[in-house]
C-alpha cells in the first residue's frame, strides 16, 4: 500500500497486490464528485426523502466524506453502510489530503471510527463499516444508493458478474440507484441481467463513459 497523488492535487493509494488505484490517476477528487455524487447522491436526494446508501469499497474514504459534505450542504439524512476487505492503516490514512483539500474536518473521524458498529460523524450522517467480503455481507437493511467501488474487473472479476449484482439488487430499493466507475460492456450485461436499467453518462476526466443503474421493481 503507497500514497500516491493524482493529477488534480488529491492523494489515493496503490496497491501492489492488485497493481490497481484506488482512484483514477487523472484525480481521485474529480472523480468521485461525478461518479458517485452528481450522478449518485444528488439525483437519490431528488428521488427520496432519506437516502439509505451502501458502499461497495470504503477505501480512502473519499465517497463518504463527500457524501458527509454534501448531506450537511443539503441538510439531508444519510445512513451509509461500506464494506472493506483491507482497512487502511491509521498511518496510511493520516497521509491523505482530502480534509486538507476540502476544507473539511471529518475524514479522521471516518477511519476512527469502529468497524461493525453505527456511528454518527454528524447530525445529518451515520456510518457504519463492515470489514469483510460482498459475498459475506448480509442485511436486512434496503438501500435506494450504492456506490459501486470495487478494483476494476481486470483485477476483481468475482466482483463484476451477474451474481454478486443480483445480491446487491436484492439488498435495494426499487427505483434505487447504483453507480460505478466502469463502463465494460459486460459489465452493462450482467447489471442488465440482474434487474436493472442500464444508463450510460459522461465521466470525468479521461473517461468517456460512467455507469448509473436504476433497480427495477
Amino acid at each position: 500500500m503507497r500514497i500516491v497523488l493524482t493529477s488534480d492535487g488529491s492523494s489515493s493509494v496503490y496497491n501492489s497486490e492488485f497493481d490497481q488505484h484506488y482512484h483514477s490517476i487523472f484525480g481521485a477528487l474529480q472523480e468521485s464528485q461525478r461518479v458517485y455524487i452528481e450522478l449518485g447522491l444528488q439525483s437519490a436526494f431528488e428521488r427520496f426523502t432519506q437516502v439509505n446508501a451502501f458502499e461497495m469499497g470504503f477505501g480512502t474514504g473519499l465517497n463518504a466524506l463527500l457524501t458527509v459534505l454534501e448531506a450537511e450542504k443539503s441538510q439531508r439524512t444519510v445512513t451509509y453502510t461500506a464494506v472493506e476487505t483491507r482497512p487502511l492503516l491509521p498511518e496510511e490514512a493520516n497521509q491523505l489530503n482530502f480534509d486538507e483539500l476540502l476544507e473539511s474536518k471529518y475524514l479522521k473521524s471516518l477511519h476512527q471510527a469502529p468497524w461493525n458498529r453505527p456511528v454518527a460523524i454528524t447530525p445529518f450522517f451515520q456510518v457504519l463499516k463492515y470489514e469483510g467480503r460482498l459475498q459475506d455481507f448480509r442485511t436486512e437493511e434496503r438501500f435506494n444508493l450504492v456506490y459501486y467501488d470495487a478494483f476494476a474487473p481486470e483485477a476483481q472479476p468475482e466482483l463484476w458478474t451477474q451474481a454478486i449484482f443480483e445480491q446487491v439488487a436484492a439488498m435495494m430499493q426499487p427505483g434505487g440507484l447504483l453507480t460505478t466507475y466502469c463502463s465494460k460492456s459486460y459489465v452493462k450485461r450482467n447489471l442488465r441481467a440482474a434487474g436493472f436499467l442500464v444508463e450510460k453518462h459522461r465521466g470525468p476526466a479521461h473517461k468517456r463513459d460512467v455507469l448509473r443503474a436504476v433497480r427495477l421493481a
